[in-house]
Formats: structure tokens, C-alpha cells, sequence
């Protein structure tokens, strides 16, 4: 480790342990202190968890996160992957991450999933190619924040450009998904029977003596021509599909807009091959997500950049807060009430995911209360006319306004 690495490192320590103490100074005069033995850099990253608001219940609410940084890393020449699904994350059932790296020329291999594939571009450039319905071809470059999807079944693979490859987020609408459970072209071949495959391909047996005796998953290759070229040969005489499977978010302006933040809204309206929703939400340091909640899906989350708290507030009078950084997943069930507040000095930037579903969905807390008789919602409150009047009356998403 480098000097400067190691002081980092070593000063990044610091602060965490220094947030911990100022913690328990904190919270010292109204609960238990724990002298340990303890992971205080830990306990600092999670302080409502060490120490939970008071708003939280006694009952216990089933943990909703889970850090890539504890995901097994596979690691192979070309890249890695990890993942994190219903496994890792028990409450995860309808939806599972994979996070992935190629290296210039690595390639995920040909392949295809028994789930619908949704991906995020994280870092860099990749060439993605598959096969439509019809057989056809499609072959396309995507970079930073496109996106892209492959329905059950279709074929298709990765492979990272320079000058860095390329680092991105797959989701799939199934929670007990697993990355090692694909349908592999090396793994398929390798265990067909030569006469088989010299039938089918019309050659002779000798010409498969030297497929890979077992599955290749990610493995470093040359890099691809050039875009053009690469569309010319796949089309073939069957030519391009016409369906576009992939999107380029940040060509579209946000969705939704205040001085708090922003929300970008991908789904099956302006992406149209797609089965799975998404809102990229930017919220500003001070800024909180609304409390809302999503009445026709689970939500998986995932935190790319930034510092972040979560209340979720269950049925049976249970509540719980959890804190999230940059690399973690949380995951709110189907019409639960929570919020996403930015605790950092820096953007909040997560991804809400949504499975088999054609739209994105969500209802406002402020905006039920706001377009209730206002007499109900005061009874129910005990509050007065002016904080009624108050209220957002058409939501808000990030908030303040």
C-alpha cells in the first residue's frame, strides 16, 4: 500500500471512529453506552443501527440492506462479478443485482437467462450483441448511464472497450436469480455429444476438438472492430433488428425536478422493450426522497454514489432506520411507507428498481393528506388549519421544494 493510500486509509479510519465516539457522546445521557468489543468502524458507518432513533419499534423489522463489499467476488482474467440476491438478502424475493467489471477486451461470455436482464453503465464503454425473435441482429455501444435489456432467453453478450472496459449494475426480476445458473455458449457446446453438433452445424466432428472443456464466463480477448463493422457482418441477409435494446438516459431531461434534486422515470412508455421500471433519483445534500409509497412492486434499491438514511415503516406498528452508502442495496416490499434522506455533503444518487411491471408507480404521503377533507386529517393528527394548508398539494419527490 502506497503512502498516500495509507494515509488515507488511515485518516478515513480516523473519522469513522472519531464520528463513533461523538455518537455515544451523544446518545450516553439517554441510553446504555457499549464499551465492546465492537467493530467501531463499522458501528460509525450504521449509527441508527448502533443507536435507532427513538421513532424506531422495539420489534424487530427484517433487515433490509446488504453491502456489496460482502458479496463474493468472482474474479477471472477479463474481469469479476458479484451478487447479491434472495441468499444474501432474505427479504430480496423479487428482485437480484449483479455487479460486474471487464477489462478492455474482457468478455462476458454468449449466453442467456431464464430472467429478464436490466442493466446500468457504471463506468466506461462496452459492445453488446444479441438476437431478436426473428433471428435478427443487434449490436450497439453503450457508455455511462445508458442502458440496456434483454428479455428471457435472448442471447446476448458483453464485452468492454478502451481504454478501461467498463464496470455496470444487472438486475433481474427474480430474487433467487444467480449469475452462475445462466446458460453458457462454452458450457452449452461442452457437453453435446461431437456427432450432434457436427450434424447440426453441417462440419465435421474434428472441427470442435478444441471447444473449452469447461465453462468460460469472463475471459480477456481482443478488442472488437470497429462498431460499423461488427453490425455489417452480424446483420447478415436478415439485416438489423428493429428493436432498439437499449437506452440513453441522461438524453432525456428529468422526469421530475426541485431544487432538492431530480428523478429520471425509464419504464415501458419511453422504453419500450422493457418489463422492468426504474427511477434514477439525485437528491441534493440536506434533501430527502419524499415518505411515499410503491402500490405495484417491491423496490430494490441500489446506491451509487453519496450518504444516505431509510426509514421503513411496516405493518404491526414496526418501524426501522438504516443508513446506506455508495455500493449497498436495500429493498422496501410492496406498499410500505418510507423515505431516502441525504445525511452527506455530497449528491445522493441510488437507482429504484422495479420488477415485471409496464410503469413506475408511487404514491405521495403529502399528497394523500393534501387531498383528504382537511377536518379527517386534522381529527386524525391533532393538527391546526395552517399546517394542514401546509402540506404539498401535488407531492413533491425531493424535497424541499
Amino acid at each position: 500500500m502506497g503512502e498516500f493510500t495509507r494515509r488515507s486509509f488511515i485518516g478515513k479510519t480516523a473519522v469513522a471512529i472519531g464520528s463513533f465516539a461523538a455518537l455515544q457522546k451523544v446518545v450516553s445521557a439517554a441510553n446504555p453506552t457499549d464499551p465492546g468489543p465492537a467493530n467501531r468502524v463499522l458501528d460509525g458507518q450504521n449509527p441508527d443501527s448502533m443507536w435507532p432513533p427513538r421513532t424506531d419499534s422495539k420489534s424487530l423489522v427484517q433487515n433490509f440492506k446488504y453491502p456489496f463489499s460482502f458479496a463474493n467476488k468472482r474474479v477471472y482474467d477479463g474481469g469479476w462479478s458479484r451478487e447479491v440476491t434472495v441468499r444474501e438478502l432474505p427479504v430480496s424475493k423479487t428482485l437480484a443485482g449483479v455487479n460486474m467489471r471487464l477489462t478492455a477486451g474482457g468478455f462476458r461470455e454468449l449466453h442467456w437467462h431464464t430472467a429478464s436482464e436490466w442493466a446500468i453503465m457504471l463506468y466506461g464503454s462496452a459492445r453488446l450483441t444479441a438476437i431478436d425473435l426473428d433471428g435478427k441482429s443487434f449490436v450497439a455501444d453503450v457508455n455511462k448511464n445508458d442502458l440496456w435489456f434483454f428479455p428471457p432467453g435472448i442471447p446476448h453478450s458483453i464485452q468492454g472497450l478502451n481504454p478501461d472496459g467498463c464496470e455496470f449494475m444487472l438486475v433481474f426480476d427474480d430474487g433467487n436469480f444467480s449469475e452462475s445458473e445462466t446458460v453458457l455458449l462454452s458450457d452449452a457446446i461442452g457437453h453435446l455429444p461431437p456427432e450432434v453438433l457436427a450434424k447440426n452445424f453441417a462440419v465435421s466432428e474434428q472441427a470442435f476438438k478444441d471447444v473449452p472443456k469447461q465453462e468460460l464466463f469472463i475471459f480477456q480477448a481482443d478488442l472488437p472492430s470497429s462498431l460499423e463493422a461488427d453490425q455489417k457482418v452480424a446483420a447478415g441477409t436478415r439485416g438489423k433488428s428493429p428493436r432498439n435494446l437499449v437506452f440513453r438516459t441522461m438524453e432525456m431531461p428529468p422526469s421530475l425536478q426541485t431544487k432538492s434534486g431530480e428523478v429520471r422515470i425509464v419504464d415501458s412508455s419511453n422504453f419500450k422493450v422493457s418489463t422492468t421500471a426504474m427511477a434514477l433519483v439525485t437528491v441534493h445534500p440536506g434533501g430527502l426522497r419524499e415518505l411515499h409509497w410503491h402500490p405495484n412492486a417491491d423496490e430494490w434499491q441500489y446506491f451509487i454514489s453519496g450518504k444516505g438514511r431509510m426509514t421503513v415503516v411496516d405493518t404491526g406498528n414496526k418501524a426501522r432506520t438504516m443508513d446506506f452508502q455508495e455500493g449497498d442495496v436495500g429493498y422496501v416490499q410492496k406498499t410500505l411507507l418510507h423515505y431516502v434522506e441525504n445525511t452527506g455533503d455530497t449528491d445522493l444518487v441510488f437507482l429504484e428498481m422495479f420488477g415485471k411491471v409496464d410503469r413506475f408507480q408511487d404514491l405521495s404521503f403529502s399528497e394523500w393528506l393534501a387531498h383528504t377533507p382537511p377536518e379527517a386529517v386534522m381529527a386524525h393528527l391533532h393538527i391546526d388549519k395552517a399546517t394542514f394548508d401546509a402540506i404539498p398539494k401535488n407531492g413533491g419527490v425531493v424535497m424541499p421544494l
